[in-house]
């Protein structure tokens, strides 16, 4: 694995796992569970990038991403479900007058496991 793959895992593993210590909290919140868990997986998308050697765009935009893969794999637009709605913890459920509900915090949690399994997997690294 290159270098600077290494350093997107390590600051997408900070974010799974501060995500991870969040939604564990009694009354977790539910924004910035939802928040990490993009982070995380803008960050395992972009260290796929870096392995393949492709551009790493400054972009939150997750759909972006993943299509900036499908040319070099296609198998992994299986991983769209879900991407728009963890996009939308990037910037808009960070500032007031939006709410995040349960429902949509545990949909980002699945997501952003999801897509960090399969990248790991793709990386070579344990699950």
């Amino acid at each position: 694995m290159k270098r600077r793959t290494a350093e997107w895992v390590q600051k997408a593993e900070e974010d799974a796992e501060t995500a991870k210590t969040l939604a564990a909290q009694a009354k977790p919140p539910r924004s910035v569970v939802g928040f990490h868990w993009q982070q995380a997986t803008e960050k395992y998308f972009k260290a796929l990038l870096q392995e393949i050697g492709a551009a790493v765009p400054r972009t939150h935009d997750l759909d972006g991403l993943l299509d900036l893969l499908l040319p070099f794999d296609g198998t992994l637009n299986r991983l769209r479900p879900g991407l728009w709605g963890l996009t939308r913890f990037a910037v808009e459920y960070r500032y007031p007058g939006s709410k995040t509900t349960t429902g949509q915090m545990l949909a980002a949690v699945r997501t952003g496991e999801r897509v960090r399994a399969e990248l790991r997997n793709r990386l070579g690294l344990a699950p």
